[in-house]
């Protein structure tokens, strides 16, 4: 009998596992950034087309990673050019066009998010009391919808931005409007990413119960505050850093939230609360340290090129001001939490705790700051 690496348990090297989608999709990946260089680059510096360029790659790495996320991408990708193209240059067409008005244009795309999101909250939630497994499913797909929609957003706002004026355009990441959109989006990745992993929904309903409380904020601040509209760039945040520091940021602050709420959901289990319905103890314990590594990981690049940011704005990498003292306080919250997973192997209801307090901190972190305190960060105020 011929002998392979199979017959020793050895899996093959990670290329020979690729499929001829997993290259096409790498392909278009890269297509889409030449297409993205040769049409906006005008509109870049070097570093931004550097940024582009590396977001081009990670995005091929990550469908081969991730293979639900190249459905993902390819739809937004098509959603967005046909949302843009429907414009014909003329931003007056988003109350015109019937596609526009009532789907793809930035706004309408993000009440569609706003409103999936709810729904696949109410969904889990039912699937959970209901041990349903369709409802379940239903659920998920209905999740990735609302992502979807909320990318086709925020990808058509930047692009209206554009048609109000080249110097008013910019990357859609630089208000509280914006950024809670991102953070919807970013936190039901991830929570979607370890449904896939553990191949298990019952975390869904706690999972978006925060994303469905971050779309209520969102709303109110858009009908109430009237935020929607799309503001030109204060100069502090007239830079390549912003692409690169806020979503970092919002990486570490969905993974800290989902973190949490697998916390809630551990302690409810813990104490024989749909124990029977949630998944094991082990497996949220193993959800709520993974998520807040990878939050901490990134939290930590946000801090360094936010320090990198200030220095170039501001003439100084540290000013103590109230923002930057408080994601401080987040780092090291955090960074406590995994020492003492780490060495002491904290585990159980204490890290349970630990992960729910923290998300308190970083609320106020993220928004306490804004809504109380001033500082050079007062771009964000409520």
């Amino acid at each position: 009998m011929e002998l392979t690496s199979a017959s020793y348990g050895v899996k093959p090297p990670f290329f020979k596992t690729l499929t001829w989608f997993d290259w096409l999709f790498a392909l278009l990946a890269g297509a889409g950034g030449v297409y993205a260089l040769m049409r906006y680059s005008g509109f870049m510096d070097g570093y931004e087309q550097g940024i582009l360029v590396l977001a081009a790659v990670s995005l091929a790495a990550l469908g081969w990673m991730w293979k639900p996320v190249r459905p993902l991408v390819l739809a937004v990708a098509a959603l967005s050019l046909f949302g843009t193209y429907q414009y014909h240059g003329d931003l007056a067409r988003g109350e015109q066009a019937f596609f526009l008005k009532f789907l793809f244009s930035s706004q309408s795309a993000i009440m569609w998010m706003s409103a999936l999101f709810v729904m696949a909250t109410l969904g889990y939630w039912i699937g959970l009391f209901a041990r349903s497994e369709f409802v379940n499913r239903v659920s998920s797909a209905i999740t990735w919808s609302a992502v979807a929609m909320g990318l086709v957003g925020l990808m058509v706002r930047w692009y209206e931005s554009y048609l109000l004026g080249a110097d008013i355009g910019h990357i859609p990441i630089s208000n509280l409007y914006e950024v809670f959109i991102l953070f919807a989006i970013i936190t039901a990745l991830m929570y979607l990413f370890y449904e896939d992993r553990y191949d298990n929904r019952q975390m869904g309903a706690f999972a978006l119960t925060v994303i469905s409380a971050a779309v209520a904020f969102l709303l109110w601040y858009a009908f109430d505050r009237q935020a929607h509209g799309i503001q030109p760039l204060v100069p502090a945040l007239q830079s390549y850093w912003m692409k690169l520091h806020v979503p970092a940021n919002f990486v570490g602050y969905g993974a800290f939230s989902l973190s949490a709420m697998v916390g809630v959901a551990y302690l409810l289990a813990e104490k024989g609360i749909l124990a029977n319905r949630l998944p094991s103890l082990e497996v949220l314990d193993d959800v709520m340290y993974k998520a807040i590594a990878i939050g901490f990981a990134f939290f930590t690049i946000a801090t360094i090129l936010g320090a990198v940011w200030a220095a170039e704005a501001w003439g100084s990498y540290w000013s103590w001001d109230p923002k930057e003292t408080w994601a401080l306080i987040v780092w090291l919250n955090y960074a406590a939490w995994l020492h003492l997973r780490l060495v002491k192997g904290l585990r159980g209801p204490m890290a349970a705790w630990w992960a729910v307090i923290g998300l308190v901190v970083t609320v106020f972190a993220f928004l306490g700051v804004n809504m109380f305190l001033s500082g050079l960060h007062s771009y964000g105020s409520l």
